[in-house]
C-alpha cells in the first residue's frame, strides 16, 4: 500500500498545481445560489452497454435522429475510449475522474459486502464537490413518467435513484435527489440521467419476445434481422442476427428517450443553460464487446452539446471517459484537482492526449487480468493470463442466448473460421497489436510481424509506464478473491446460476494455484 501512494502521489505531481485564481473562484462558487445564480446545470446521460451505433457515428441500419441534432448542435468526439469496459468499474472511474486501477476500484462489483473498499485519501466523488459549490446534485430517468428503461415509472420507484454501481464505499447523500426538480428555486444542478441502453433487449428468448413487443409500441416498428450488418467474426445465424436487431432498437428507444429529455429541458427554459453531455459506459454486451479492450468494448460515443460548446464540431483527438468529470467541474466553474487524473478537454491550455489506456480485470468470477494502450494508429493489448482461453467460463455471459448459440455451434463445427480463432482458441496471444483503423474489427494482430517489432516494443514500454506511474493496484490476492466470491454467493437467489458461479470459481481457483 506505502507503495501504491508514493506512486499515486508521483502521478499526481505531473498534473498542473491548483492555482490562487482557482482557490477562490472554489470559494466563490461555493456560496448559496441566488436569484442571481447562472452558473450552467450539467447533465450526464449515461447509457448502458452500447457502442457508438448511432446514425452521426456512420451507423446505417437505422435512424437516431435525437441524438444526430445533439451532435449537431454540439461537438463530436470520434475517439473517446472507456478507461474500462465493464459497469461498475466505469462507473467508479466516472464519479471520481480516476482510473479504476490507482483507485482500488477496477474489479466488477467488488467491495459490496465482507470485504470493503474505501477511495484513498483526498479522492472525493464529483457529486460531493458539486454539492459543495452549491449545486443540486442527482440521479434518476430524467423524466417524471418514465424509469431507466424508458417505461411507465412504477409507484415504488419515483423516489429511487438511478444506477450508481460503484467498487468503493460511499455515501448515498452524494445524490440530493433522482430529479432536478427537487432543487431549490434557480439553483444549478448536476444530474446523472441513467439510461438501461442495450440491456433492454435482455438475455433470453422471454426477454427478447417482451423487449420487441415493447418497441413496436413505442416506436411502430421494429428492425428486419435481415438487414443487420453483423462483424465478421460472429457467425451470420439468425439467432445472432435477432439479437442484433435487438440491440439496434435499444439504440433506437434510447435516442427516443433522449428526445423526451431534450424536450422537457427545453419546454422548462433550462436547455440554453445546460451542458448535456452524452455517453455510454462501454460497448455491446457481446462475446468481443463488454469486458474486452477491442473497440466493440471500448469505443464509446462522446457528445457535448450547451453554452459555450461549438455547434457542428468534431473532435478527432484521444480522449478517457474519466475526463468527463474534469470537465464537467470546470464548465461549472469549479476547480478540477490537481490529483485528479482526468483532463479538462475543453481548456484553451488542453494539449491533446497521444495515449489512451483501458484495463479489464476480474468480472464476476471470472478472473483475468488485460491492459492497453492506443495510440492515434496502434492498439497495444497484453493478456496477463495468455493461457485462458477468450471465451473463459462465466455464468454472466454464459447465461446469453447468444453466447450459448456461439457455442453450439462451436460444438456442431458450424463456425467460420475466423471465429473460431478470435473465440475458440485454446489460448491467447501474451500481446496483440492492431492498426485499428485500418482494421476496424482488430482481427490481423501484427504482434508477431517483424516490419512492427519497433512500434511493438514502444507501446510496450508506454503500459509498462502507465502502470507504474498510476499505481496499477494489479490481481487480487487469493484471500480477496475468496471473500469476494462468498460475497456474491450470499447474494446471487436463484440456484442454478449460484451452483454455476460457484462451480466457474473452482476452476479460477484451480488456475489461480497452478499459476496459469
Amino acid at each position: 500500500m506505502k507503495k501504491t501512494t508514493r506512486l499515486l502521489h508521483h502521478a499526481f505531481l505531473s498534473k498542473r498545481s491548483i492555482t490562487l485564481a482557482g482557490t477562490l473562484l472554489a470559494i466563490l462558487v461555493a456560496l448559496p445560489c441566488d436569484a442571481g445564480d447562472t452558473r450552467p446545470n450539467i447533465v450526464w446521460i449515461v447509457v448502458d452497454d452500447m457502442s457508438p451505433n448511432f446514425s452521426c457515428y456512420g451507423e446505417q441500419t437505422i435512424a437516431t435522429p435525437n441524438v444526430d441534432s445533439l451532435a449537431r448542435k454540439g461537438v463530436q468526439f470520434n475517439h473517446a475510449y472507456a478507461t474500462s469496459p465493464v459497469c461498475s468499474t466505469f462507473r467508479s472511474a466516472l464519479i471520481t475522474g480516476m482510473y479504476q486501477t490507482s483507485i482500488g476500484a477496477h474489479h466488477h462489483r467488488s467491495g459490496r459486502g465482507k470485504h470493503r473498499i474505501d477511495l484513498p485519501a483526498g479522492i472525493d466523488p464529483i457529486p460531493v464537490l458539486f454539492q459543495q459549490a452549491g449545486y443540486y446534485t442527482c440521479m434518476g430517468s430524467g423524466l417524471k413518467t418514465l424509469d431507466y428503461r424508458s417505461q411507465p415509472l412504477a409507484k415504488n420507484r419515483v423516489n429511487a435513484l438511478g444506477k450508481s454501481d460503484y467498487n468503493f464505499t460511499w455515501d448515498r447523500s452524494i445524490f440530493d435527489g433522482n430529479d432536478w426538480s427537487g432543487r431549490e428555486t434557480n439553483q444549478p444542478f448536476f444530474m446523472q440521467i441513467q439510461l438501461h441502453g442495450g440491456k433492454l433487449r435482455g438475455a433470453s428468448e422471454a426477454s427478447y419476445k417482451k423487449f420487441e413487443q415493447q418497441v413496436s409500441e413505442t416506436l411502430g416498428m421494429n428492425t428486419n434481422p435481415a438487414s443487420v450488418i453483423l462483424p465478421q467474426y460472429y457467425p451470420d445465424d439468425p439467432i445472432i442476427r435477432r439479437d442484433w436487431a435487438n440491440y439496434l432498437d435499444s439504440v433506437r428507444i434510447t435516442d427516443w428517450h433522449v428526445g423526451l429529455i431534450m424536450d422537457r429541458l427545453q419546454a422548462e427554459g433550462l436547455r440554453e443553460n445546460t451542458l448535456v453531455v452524452f455517453f455510454t459506459d462501454h460497448g455491446i454486451s457481446h462475446a468481443r464487446g463488454k469486458q474486452f479492450l477491442y473497440d466493440e468494448g471500448t469505443h464509446i460515443p462522446l457528445i457535448l452539446s450547451g453554452p459555450g460548446i461549438s455547434e457542428g464540431a468534431f473532435r478527432e483527438d484521444l480522449v478517457e471517459h474519466i475526463d468527463i468529470a474534469a470537465l464537467s467541474l470546470a464548465v461549472a466553474g469549479i476547480a478540477v484537482p490537481a490529483t485528479m487524473q482526468g483532463r479538462d478537454v475543453l481548456a484553451s491550455e488542453y494539449k491533446e492526449k497521444t495515449l489512451v489506456y483501458s484495463a479489464r480485470d476480474r468480472c464476476g468470477e471470472a478472473d483475468d487480468r488485460i491492459r492497453s494502450v492506443r495510440s492515434r494508429k496502434f492498439l497495444y493489448i497484453r493478456n496477463f493470463y495468455p493461457t485462458r482461453p477468450h471465451l473463459m467460463p462465466s455464468n454472466y455471459k454464459d447465461t446469453k442466448v447468444i453466447i450459448q448459440r456461439i457455442r453450439q455451434l462451436h460444438a456442431g463445427k458450424g463456425l467460420n473460421p475466423l471465429a473460431e480463432a478470435l473465440l475458440f482458441a485454446p489460448q491467447r496471444p501474451a500481446e496483440e497489436l492492431y492498426q485499428y483503423q485500418q482494421d476496424p474489427s482488430q482481427v490481423n494482430n501484427l504482434a508477431s510481424d517483424p516490419s512492427y517489432q519497433q512500434t511493438l516494443r514502444e507501446h510496450r514500454e508506454a503500459l509498462d509506464n502507465w502502470i507504474e506511474q498510476t499505481g496499477d493496484m494489479g490481481p487480487e490476492t487469493d484471500d480477496v478473491y475468496e471473500m469476494e466470491i462468498a460475497d456474491q454467493l450470499r447474494t446471487t437467489k436463484n440456484a442454478a446460476s449460484r451452483e454455476q458461479y460457484r462451480s466457474n470459481s473452482g476452476v479460477y481457483k484451480a488456475w489461480r494455484a497452478a499459476g496459469q
